[in-house]
């Protein structure tokens, strides 16, 4: 059961958010966060008020009930109704559980999304490339916008590794799930025997630091500039462009060449370094913070084996919560993917409220 005074300060904040907004006192900064926060409240506001007035409800429903003077219709129609108001009562109540859980702070920031092939040759940058498509729809369906940071192509016309970064609304939250390695089991065209082969690739999903959010002062970085070219470079340069930027406190390096420009590789490098930095920082104090962090969802943890996409079978299963979806081609355009991002959300949610409990 819910403290009632948990859900009172539900409609007080919001109440004093509408108060704070519809005055001319809001710094501009602060006024998109607290426009938020108002329509994060907005959408449990009912539900916390039928909440607060079950009580009193049911005791009217009670009362017609127990009154000698009410018709066996209206007798029927109360319990009835008493019957609806206590599902209601155990709907509202799991719902407000979830909105009172921790919130990731994260949640609503937007993420940098690297994907790299891992075991399988050239097959490997094929899947990767295959991965990226199927982010790339993703965004699309939600209206996200996706910009490439780097690439590196392989010979087979895959990617050897792809970072990009999403902006939109609430990314990190969505995108968080996708962190580990995703394996893959299909006929390479080069196959002759047609033989299943099996390949894989790493996905890290980092929220995009601001420098609000993680103080990197100049004295930390070693810049080092060097003359872009080779495999992965878009054209061979003249000039010293390519950037090679080192975080010597944690040494975390992070190079940038696909642009012509000294300046514009130099603030790609940096925005990819403070978000590892930043996604480092957050891994140690998650670890600090929760003992069975390894046994949750979406822990990030790039060596975990999260997913098989089996081409034979059609199907594309997650082994986190152990779901299988006989839709793989729908899933890699997107179209299915909520529904095996919503299961794990779920997951999540339950399990917190384990911990809660």
């Amino acid at each position: 059961m819910i403290p009632r005074d948990k859900v009172k300060e539900i409609l007080l904040k919001h109440e004093l958010l509408e108060k704070e907004l519809s005055s001319a006192n809001v710094e501009p900064k602060k006024y998109a966060l607290k426009s938020k926060e108002y329509s994060s409240l907005g959408n449990i506001l009912q539900i916390a008020k039928e909440y607060l007035n079950y009580e009193i409800e049911k005791k009217d429903l009670e009362n017609i009930i127990d009154d000698k003077k009410s018709d066996n219709e209206m007798i029927n129609l109360a319990k009835k109704e008493l019957l609806e108001l206590s599902k209601k009562r155990v709907f509202n109540e799991e719902k407000l559980k979830i909105f009172l859980l921790p919130k990731d702070l994260d949640d609503d920031k937007n993420a940098i999304v690297e994907i790299r092939a891992g075991t399988g040759g050239l097959e490997a940058t094929l899947f990767c490339s295959d991965l990226f498509k199927m982010y790339e729809k993703v965004c699309s369906k939600k209206k996200w916008k996706i910009e490439i940071i780097s690439i590196s192509k392989s010979e087979a016309g895959g990617f050897k590794e792809i970072i990009f970064s999403v902006s939109g609304d609430d990314i990190y939250s969505y995108l968080k799930y996708e962190s580990g390695v995703h394996r893959v089991q299909r006929v390479p065209d080069t196959e002759t025997q047609g033989r299943v082969h099996t390949s894989a690739a790493t996905v890290a999903v980092l929220p995009e630091a601001e420098e609000v959010d993680i103080n990197i002062k100049d004295s930390d970085l070693r810049i080092d500039v060097f003359r872009s070219g080779g495999p992965g470079g878009q054209s061979v340069n003249t000039t010293d462009s390519a950037v090679r930027i080192t975080h010597l406190p944690t040494g975390v390096v992070v190079s940038q060449q696909d642009e012509k420009s000294q300046h514009k590789n130099k603030a790609k490098a940096l925005k990819i370094l403070r978000a590892r930095v930043y996604e480092a920082e957050k891994r140690k104090k998650d670890e600090e913070r929760s003992e069975n962090r390894k046994n949750q969802i979406g822990s990030g943890d790039r060596s975990e084996r999260i997913r098989t996409y089996n081409f034979p079978q059609g199907r594309v299963t997650d082994h986190r919560i152990n779901l299988t979806l006989h839709k793989l081609d729908e899933f890699l355009s997107g179209e299915i993917h909520e529904e095996m991002n919503e299961s794990l959300r779920l997951k999540e949610q339950n399990q917190k409220l384990q911990e809660l409990n």
